[in-house]
C-alpha cells in the first residue's frame, strides 16, 4: 500500500487548546510542533499512519485563500476508528458538543459527530474507506 498522501490542515485561534483536545479526546499524539514566541507556527499530530497539520489562525496568504465563515473558518473531517463507543465516551467526557449521538447507520457503520473547541465538525465512525479496495465491495 502507498504511504498516506492526504494531510488535512486546520488553523485555530488557540492551537494549544486544540492540541490538548485533539490529543486528549481523540487520541492524537504530537509528532512535531514548531513554536515561535509561544505561537504554534506548524504542528503535526499523528493518529496511526495519518497526520493532521495545524497552526495559528492568522491573516496571511493561506488564511485569505481558505477564507472563513462568519469570522471563523470551520471544516469537517471524518475519523475512522475501531471502537466508536469508547471514543464517544471519551469525547463526551471532554465536554465537546455532540451534534450527532452515537448510532448505527443503514450502511453498517457505528458513528457519531462532534465539534472541536473551535467549531470544526468531526464525524467519527467504524466505516473505514480504503483506496486499495473495490468501492463496490
Amino acid at each position: 500500500m502507498d504511504a498516506p498522501c492526504l494531510f488535512p490542515t486546520l488553523r485555530y485561534a488557540d492551537p494549544e487548546a486544540a492540541i490538548r483536545w485533539l490529543t486528549g479526546a481523540l487520541g492524537f499524539r504530537e509528532h512535531a510542533v514548531h513554536r515561535d514566541g509561544g505561537a504554534v507556527l506548524h504542528a503535526e499530530l499523528a493518529l496511526g499512519a495519518s497526520i493532521l497539520m495545524l497552526g495559528q489562525a492568522r491573516d496571511d496568504d493561506y488564511g485569505r485563500q481558505v477564507g472563513d465563515l462568519g469570522g471563523r473558518r470551520t471544516d469537517a473531517l471524518y475519523l475512522a476508528v475501531a471502537d466508536p463507543d469508547a471514543l464517544f465516551r471519551r469525547v463526551s467526557e471532554s465536554g465537546a458538543e455532540i451534534v450527532q449521538p452515537l448510532r448505527d447507520t443503514s450502511y453498517g457503520s457505528r458513528e457519531f459527530a462532534c465539534r472541536d473547541p473551535e467549531g470544526n465538525l468531526w464525524s467519527v465512525g467504524s466505516y473505514w474507506p480504503r483506496a486499495d479496495a473495490d468501492a463496490d465491495a
